[in-house]
């Protein structure tokens, strides 16, 4: 079967069936759609009739819309965890405008949500759906009414295909002829209370399940304007892992894009938020607040302050947070941004930004750089005991100090022959007295330096090549500083959060917490370092952590090494 990149799932089975079929309608779209999965709700449609063209109508908010909202992405997550599913909601709403005007027929619900097809982010490839055939014969009309559906509702891509998913449902199918086709919305169903403005906030980082059911049930509940309160700066300093937080501007794009999909005739603000309340507890027009039972008690705070504030209180619309099936034990229970990002740890990040063509690919260089204390040391000797070879700049940098090398002849030139120590070596740490604090006179020393430093980690790279070596690792901090990145196919930086690297320093060098916090500002901080690289590692946790992370990067590191140099051998 053909793959698509971007396809749009029309269900069309009663809503109360529609949790049973879930997990298998979309494991099974997952063998058609590749990357983004849009899923349009129209429980009780009908396509096999032969008489007139079945219309999209609009459907209200009910309760059980909320759960099977809720379901939706949980299972989304753990079948089909690869595509960006996005429940559409043009077609939800509680009072349509003009409801009693002829083109309703007189039933009340408007039956036009689309007066013209909407555009999505990215158009459908291909339409799938749910519907149950009661005769394999049918195919071909339901096809050709499935697409033709679909266009009134959306601008899909000239030639759009279509694919029934019955094949792989029949095992639901005698359920669902059990409960018939009927149509949900009846006077049993529990509308949903909805409101003219809703507000949320949060990180929003890596736009994931929990995320879209925070936002598709906010957009279920209101009517007009919907406010996204975006973390932002200090709100940020005690994430987990805040270095590979994505910037604030990708954040609110990609929330932009994804609302505008789900339901263009909302009003969206989105503010950065700088303290846990931002506009919540100042904005007279808010209604309600949508909250999970983790985030309960900060909108109590938001509801005590608008008293305070002479505002009323917000409703508290409680939603409940999705389990993550693949967490692991250092991992959240929920589906959390900082499982998320623990996950990419170790993986390849970006790929190199520099062209690596004037590098041979035997032996594969990789640069580890990071803060003081943040374990990269440990991490170049467990590379080391997988089959790297470890080059220690800081050990080579102790050489070039050497009498007779050039940086020796050159550092006193430039810095004082007061500096020679009874046995000819040079004293560093009264050089270290001569630039501390003067960014003139360091710089003077580091050009000096480390030039002398590379040219000797050339040598160790190309001894290593002729000893048939197949990875060096680079073990320098002030790989990025000095501008090395040319001689590494690869830049690994290791992060831990500061006040961990102040205690580790403190511990391990016997300074004090001020001199501790002065020797980390005066090197690149860790979001700078993460910028410039491929692959980041965290030795925040268990050393068994640690040695998982590197197993995962090194594991990963031949699979990227086997492929380059497959594509560098000629055709045979």
């Amino acid at each position: 079967m053909s793959m698509f990149s971007t396809g749009i799932l029309v269900l069309t089975s009663p809503l109360h069936t529609l949790p049973l079929r879930i997990a298998p309608v979309l494991s099974s779209a997952a063998q058609v759609v590749e990357r983004t999965l849009y899923v349009h709700l129209h429980p009780g449609l009908n396509l096999g009739t032969g008489g007139g063209q079945p219309r999209p109508v609009f459907i209200p908010p009910v309760v059980d819309l909320s759960s099977l909202i809720t379901g939706l992405y949980s299972n989304a997550a753990n079948v089909c965890g690869h595509l960006d599913v996005r429940v559409l909601l043009t077609n939800v709403r509680a009072q349509p405008n003009n409801a009693s005007s002829p083109e309703t027929g007189g039933t009340g619900v408007a039956c036009n949500p689309f007066p013209s097809p909407q555009s999505l982010s990215h158009s459908p490839e291909v339409v799938l759906t749910d519907f149950a055939l009661q005769d394999p014969g049918q195919s071909p009309l339901v096809a050709q009414c499935l697409q033709r559906y679909t266009g009134r509702c959306y601008v899909c891509t000239p030639g759009l295909a279509s694919v029934l998913l019955h094949p792989q449902l029949q095992k639901l199918e005698e359920e669902v002829e059990k409960e018939g086709q009927k149509d949900d919305w009846d006077s049993s169903s529990e509308r949903m209370e909805t409101y003219s403005e809703v507000v949320v906030g949060g990180t929003f980082d890596r736009l994931h399940g929990a995320h879209k059911t925070l936002l598709n049930i906010s957009c279920l509940l209101a009517n007009k304007r919907f406010l996204i309160g975006v973390c932002d700066q200090e709100l940020l300093k005690k994430k987990v892992l805040k270095e590979l937080i994505e910037p604030y501007a990708l954040r609110v794009q990609r929330l932009r894009e994804f609302l505008q999909d789900v339901k263009p005739s909302l009003q969206y603000e989105i503010v950065p938020l700088s303290d846990p309340f931002g506009p919540s507890v100042i904005d007279a027009q808010l209604q309600c607040i949508v909250v999970s039972e983790e985030t309960r008690r900060g909108g109590e705070a938001v509801n005590k302050k608008r008293l305070e504030n002479g505002l009323p209180g917000l409703v508290l619309h409680e939603i409940q947070l999705l389990k993550d099936a693949h967490h692991t034990e250092m991992e959240e229970e929920k589906i959390s941004s900082s499982s998320l990002r623990s996950r990419l740890l170790g993986t390849l990040l970006t790929d190199p930004k520099q062209d690596k063509s004037h590098l041979p690919l035997v032996p594969y260089v990789i640069g580890l750089t990071g803060g003081s204390g943040s374990g990269k040391s440990s991490i170049a000797r467990q590379l080391e005991t997988l089959g790297a070879v470890s080059i220690n700049s800081d050990q080579l940098g102790h050489e070039t100090y050497r009498p007779g090398e050039v940086a020796y002849n050159r550092v006193l030139e430039e810095f004082g022959s007061d500096l020679i120590n009874e046995d000819k070596t040079i004293n560093r740490r009264a050089l270290g007295r001569k630039v501390f604090g003067n960014k003139e006179r360091l710089k003077a020393l580091t050009d000096i330096v480390w030039p002398e430093i590379a040219l000797l980690v050339k040598e160790r790279i190309q001894q290593a090549r002729e000893e048939g070596k197949q990875v060096c690792v680079v073990d320098a901090a002030v790989l990025l500083e000095a501008g090395w990145t040319d001689i590494v196919h690869e830049v690994w930086v290791t992060v831990i959060p500061e006040e961990e690297a102040v205690s580790r320093i403190m511990a391990r060098d016997g300074v004090s917490q001020e001199d501790a916090v002065r020797r980390l500002q005066s090197q690149w901080p860790n979001t700078q370092q993460v910028e410039q690289a491929n692959v980041v590692l965290c030795t925040l946790w268990e050393p068994e952590i640690t040695q998982k992370q590197v197993r995962k990067a090194w594991d990963l590191l031949q699979k990227r090494i086997q492929q380059s140099r497959e594509g560098a051998e000629p055709p045979s």
